[in-house]
């Protein structure tokens, strides 16, 4: 079965060779940016790893009782370690855990597989109890990281582990794919394209979630009015998005703050490029008409110093007081006074 990985057929052919050779590594870390298509191609792999029936070496027959299971995250010899919650902290006993699993020999097929999913989100101490089993891995067990980037890791975690690094799609590729996999028409693909930023996996969820898409609209719309309010509105705003709660809700704010910040560091970004004059197209296509407005009356500096203060937001969620956190990012913003209309956009001032 083909590994149907769109836009990262090296990696799977990477990947398929060193099994064919039984070169396969002891650990492996796949990289990128969400909705890349990390965990996706993780699961191929172990797929592979342990199919009943692989129609030749390094392939999967995908309809085997392993290869369901394993698509699943359901199989015996499959273990799956990620923090409760997008943005949660990865604590030490998850991966105590996980030790004493692959010191197990195998339940149904050749090997044990540990998937440990977002371990950027490890923290320190887990890292260091990963390191052990790397360094002493039992030699059935293989295991498959994914996080943001390996930098975002121990540097002896990423030495010890063969790292793939996946990137988005070109925007042509991305149309392209979802043209032909989606029956959707050469703009329409376009633009999802973009506002997905060469992500399949999250061009996939925006036509799967409807939902999706008007949270995506409601946040933008969002941000604008920030744009536009005084600091007492921006206060009234932080905490209404990241109230004080019990340490589940807490957990639950973490995450949908996670995703906010994202998208509206894809809107800076994009202030960024155009104030910068780069001819990149827009992640925010359908917001052109407020990144314009932005653009003209911001510095190159201060387009720069927001996309760096929603990066360092993003990396500080898992300990961060939530509302503080939203309350720096808002009162650091510039202000539009006068109101949201674009037909008579006011000068913007810096509330420095």
């Amino acid at each position: 079965m083909d590994w149907q990985i769109a836009g990262h057929d090296w990696a799977a052919r990477l990947l398929q060779q060193q099994l064919a050779r039984g070169e396969t590594r002891h650990a492996y870390l796949f990289t990128g940016p969400p909705g890349v298509g990390r965990r996706t191609l993780a699961l191929r792999l172990a797929q592979a790893l342990n199919c009943l029936q692989p129609p030749e070496p390094g392939q999967f027959c995908g309809e085997c009782r392993a290869c369901k299971q394993t698509a699943a995250m359901q199989f015996p010899d499959l273990t799956v370690v990620q923090s409760a919650q997008v943005g949660d902290e990865l604590k030490i006993d998850a991966i105590r855990a996980l030790s004493h699993t692959l010191s197990l020999a195998p339940y149904a097929a050749r090997w044990r597989v540990a998937l440990l999913l977002r371990f950027h989100e490890a923290n320190a101490n887990a890292q260091n109890a990963l390191l052990k089993t790397l360094e002493e891995a039992p030699p059935s067990a293989i295991l498959l990281l994914t996080a943001d980037s390996a930098e975002d890791l121990l540097p002896t975690i990423s030495s010890r582990c063969e790292v793939v690094r996946l990137r988005p799609l070109g925007l042509d590729a991305l149309t392209t794919y979802l043209t032909q996999n989606h029956s959707l028409g050469a703009a329409e693909a376009r633009q999802l394209a973009q506002i997905s930023a060469g992500r399949v996996g999250l061009a996939e969820r925006y036509l799967a979630e409807p939902q999706a898409v008007q949270a995506r609209v409601e946040q933008l719309d969002e941000l604008w009015q920030m744009l536009c309010a005084p600091h007492r509105e921006r206060f009234l705003h932080a905490k209404k998005i990241a109230p004080p709660s019990s340490k589940q809700e807490r957990s639950l704010t973490r995450a949908a703050l996670r995703g906010r910040f994202e998208l509206w560091l894809s809107f800076w970004r994009d202030v960024l490029l155009q104030v910068n004059g780069a001819a990149a197209p827009l992640s925010n296509p359908d917001r052109a008409a407020e990144i314009a407005a932005v653009v003209g009356v911001v510095t190159p500096v201060q387009a720069l110093r927001q996309v760096t203060a929603l990066e360092q937001a993003i990396d500080r969620l898992p300990g961060a007081n939530l509302q503080l956190l939203v309350e720096v990012l808002l009162l650091d913003w510039p202000r539009l006074p006068g109101g949201s209309a674009l037909a008579s956009l006011p000068e913007m001032v810096a509330e420095d």
